[in-house]
C-alpha cells in the first residue's frame, strides 16, 4: 500500500489502515512519488521543487504541504546525503521536529530522526544532525532532544532513546557519535545482556557498545545481574572492570587514561594499538 511504503518507520500493526477519501489517497500518491524520487537520489533542486509544489500530506482531515522534517526522514532512509545536508542547512533544527502522527493526529514528539539515523546506521547524516543541534542555542533543549524517549505509540522504536536503540542494534559507531555529543549513556544493563545473547558475528560490535558506555559512565549503576552471577560476569568483564561496576574499586587506570585522551577527540581511541583498545581491560 502506498501509505505504508511511503512511511516505513511506522509499526507493522498499522499496515491494515485504509485511506478513507479520494483526497487522502491522492495525498498518499504524491508522497509515494516523492519517496521514490528520494530513493532514486534525484538532484536536490528537483526534490525541493517537488516537495514545495507537488507533494502533500493528509493532516487532520485536510491536505497540507510536505514538511522539511518529513523530507529529512526520507533522506535518512535512502541515505541521500546531499538532500539531508541541504535540509539541515536551510531549515536548521526545524528539520528535526517530529512530524504529527498520521494515524492519531497527535502532536509530534520524541526524536524520530535520531532513531531512524541509528536504525539505518546513517553515520554521515547523523553527524550532520549533530552539527545542526549545536546551533540550536539552549543546551537544555539540545540535551532533551538527544535523550528523548518520547514518540507516538504508532511509531517504531517509540519509548527508546537513540542511545538505547544503538545498544540494542549493536551500532557502535552511531553510539560513540551520540555519546561524544553529550547523549546520556543509558543502557548498560541492556549492553551486558546483548553481549551474552547476540550472534557470534555481532559479538565484536556488542563489545564495542559496552566499552563505549563504560567509557562515558560517570558512575556505574548497581546491576542485579552482576549480583546474581558474579563469577560469570567477572570472567567476562575481567577483575578490574567487574570490581569497579560493583562499587568496590576505582575505575581501571586504562579507562581513566582513555577518558583523558577523549578530550582531544574520540577518533584518537580508534588509532591506538590493539592492546590499548577498550576490550583489553
Amino acid at each position: 500500500k502506498l501509505h505504508d511504503l511511503a512511511m516505513p518507520w511506522l509499526l507493522s500493526s498499522q499496515l491494515d489502515y485504509v485511506s478513507s477519501s479520494p483526497s487522502e489517497r491522492q495525498c498518499e500518491r504524491t508522497a509515494f512519488s516523492f519517496y521514490c524520487s528520494v530513493r532514486e537520489r534525484l538532484p536536490v533542486w528537483l526534490l525541493e521543487d517537488m516537495r514545495c509544489m507537488e507533494v502533500f500530506c493528509w493532516d487532520d482531515g485536510h491536505p497540507r504541504a510536505f514538511l522539511p522534517s518529513e523530507a529529512l526522514l526520507y533522506a535518512l532512509i535512502h541515505d541521500h546525503q546531499d538532500y539531508a545536508q541541504y535540509l539541515l542547512n536551510r531549515y536548521s533544527v526545524s528539520a528535526l521536529r517530529a512530524p504529527r502522527c498520521s494515524y492519531c493526529c497527535c502532536r509530534g514528539s520524541g526524536a524520530p530522526h535520531l532513531n531512524i539515523a541509528v536504525r539505518y546506521d546513517r553515520l554521515v547524516i547523523l553527524g550532520m544532525m549533530m552539527a545542526a543541534l549545536k546551533n540550536c542555542g539552549e543546551q537544555t533543549k539540545r540535551q532533551d532532544y538527544l535523550d528523548s524517549c518520547g514518540g507516538c505509540s504508532h511509531v517504531a522504536d517509540a519509548g527508546k532513546s537513540a542511545v538505547q536503540l544503538a545498544v540494542e542494534l549493536s551500532h557502535a559507531d552511531s553510539l560513540l557519535l551520540l555519546l561524544v555529543e553529550g547523549a546520556r549513556p543509558d543502557g548498560l544493563d541492556a549492553a551486558l545482556q546483548r553481549l551474552v545473547s547476540c550472534d557470534v558475528s555481532k559479538r565484536h560490535h556488542a563489545q564495542r557498545c559496552l566499552d563505549y558506555l563504560l567509557l562515558f559512565l560517570p558512575k556505574p549503576p548497581l546491576l542485579q545481574r552482576l549480583q546474581d552471577e558474579p563469577q560469570r560476569w567477572q570472567s567476562l568483564l575481567g577483575n578490574k572492570v567487574f570490581s569497579w561496576l560493583q562499587g568496590v574499586a576505582p575505575p581501571p587506570l586504562l579507562l581513566q587514561a582513555l577518558r583523558s585522551l577523549m578530550q582531544f577527540g574520540a577518533d584518537r581511541i580508534s588509532l591506538l594499538p590493539d592492546f590499548l583498545q577498550l576490550h583489553s581491560w
